[in-house]
């Protein structure tokens, strides 16, 4: 990892990423902000459960990975910081760790498993992702949308293979969060995530 993509990593804010303008799985990351928040509160069980899954079932689907998704795991890597911390006082945030460390593993097979294929190169640069060349339509059209999506190159191979590469690079950067002792329970998901690190 390049001391430049940690810096922009590790210092990336929310606000900095324009969502609306990201692919997901159904559409646009736009939701994803108000998603993340409920998460990093960790109080609420039910609405904790529903933004998680609305997050994660928008940043993977069967095995493939979004414009949305290196952006929602640099943040997902902070609440899992959080919650690995908070998860011996509040439940929330034990049921969230697991939860994420399952998800983490997922997103780092699915890296590997493109890696093993044939790929462009990464982008240089985690922050080129947001390239205006790259970036969506300002307004959501959804009828738009599905027909870019009929373009040939709908991704350009280097930004495609972006979406895995710096998803992965994203739960790197937090590497040293991640190998803090855990609870029993939480050990072999943990080990996993590290493995596929």
């Amino acid at each position: 990892m390049t001391e430049e993509n940690r810096t922009y990593i590790t210092h990336l804010k929310v606000a900095d990423v324009p969502w609306h303008r990201l692919t997901t799985a159904y559409g646009r990351g736009t939701d994803f902000p108000a998603h993340l928040a409920v998460l990093e509160q960790m109080k609420n069980p039910k609405a904790v459960k529903k933004a998680l899954y609305k997050l994660t079932a928008n940043m993977e689907h069967q095995s493939t990975l979004w414009h949305a998704t290196p952006f929602g795991m640099v943040f997902l890597s902070r609440i899992l910081e959080k919650a690995l911390t908070e998860s011996g006082q509040n439940p929330v945030a034990h049921f969230l760790a697991g939860e994420l460390l399952d998800f983490f593993a997922c997103i780092l097979q699915c890296f590997h498993d493109g890696d093993r294929m044939e790929h462009a190169d990464p982008l240089p640069l985690f922050s080129d992702l947001l390239k205006e060349e790259y970036l969506w339509s300002e307004e959501y059209d959804e009828e738009e949308d599905e027909m870019r999506y009929e373009e040939d190159e709908v991704f350009p191979a280097d930004l495609f293979y972006s979406f895995y590469y710096y998803s992965w690079q994203a739960v790197l950067a937090y590497r040293g969060a991640l190998e803090q002792e855990v609870s029993p329970e939480f050990a072999p998901k943990m080990a996993a995530v590290l493995e596929g690190l």
